[in-house]
């Protein structure tokens, strides 16, 4: 977004205060996250936050529990679910969130989904690559996050951490440098 020049800017904040609104609301609603974003921050507030989340996980735990036809249907799925997580944080600023949910998606596949992700195979490699990938991602995540939230982190991540090297992944983990349990902190 290129910068506005000093004398476009002096004029915009010299414009009367109905006709700067005016430009404001014009432009707000040409941008659908930015919206979003307002709508939260000044509509919501913080106290919707849990609601969010609440139904965030919801979405989390449904779609992985039963019969999946093809394991690329199973990523698919996870796919959707963490491109919703990535925009929650986006639109919330709630990265706490967003990592404590995608623990709790990890931890649902491997939960829910044990004959799927027991072999490493042509039809489940691309699935499997994904969980190792994204469960390397959700420990870098936590690792920048304060530790005080590691604590509440841990089981989940021990969980998935252990269930990933049982299954048909512990190959793709070796590779990515994986460890086998999550040190609390």
């Amino acid at each position: 977004m290129p910068a506005l020049s000093p004398d476009l800017r002096r004029a915009l904040l010299d414009l009367p205060p109905k006709e700067k609104d005016q430009l404001l609301t014009r432009l707000v609603a040409q941008d659908a996250v930015l919206t979003e974003q307002l709508a939260f921050r000044l509509l919501e507030g913080p106290e919707a936050l849990e609601t969010r989340r609440a139904t965030l996980r919801t979405q989390v735990d449904d779609p992985v529990r039963g019969f999946h036809p093809t394991p690329n249907d199973l990523l698919v799925i996870l796919r959707q679910l963490q491109a919703r997580l990535a925009y929650h944080t986006k639109i919330t600023g709630d990265v706490f969130g967003e990592i404590e949910l995608s623990w709790r998606l990890l931890h649902n596949v491997f939960q829910h989904q044990p004959a799927t992700t027991a072999r490493l195979h042509g039809p489940t490699q691309p699935l499997l690559q994904h969980l190792a990938k994204r469960t390397h991602e959700a420990l870098k995540q936590t690792a920048r996050l304060h530790e005080d939230y590691h604590l509440e982190l841990a089981d989940t991540a021990n969980a998935v951490l252990a269930a990933l090297w049982q299954s048909g992944a512990a190959p793709l983990a070796r590779e990515l440098g994986l460890p086998q349990s999550f040190a609390k902190q």
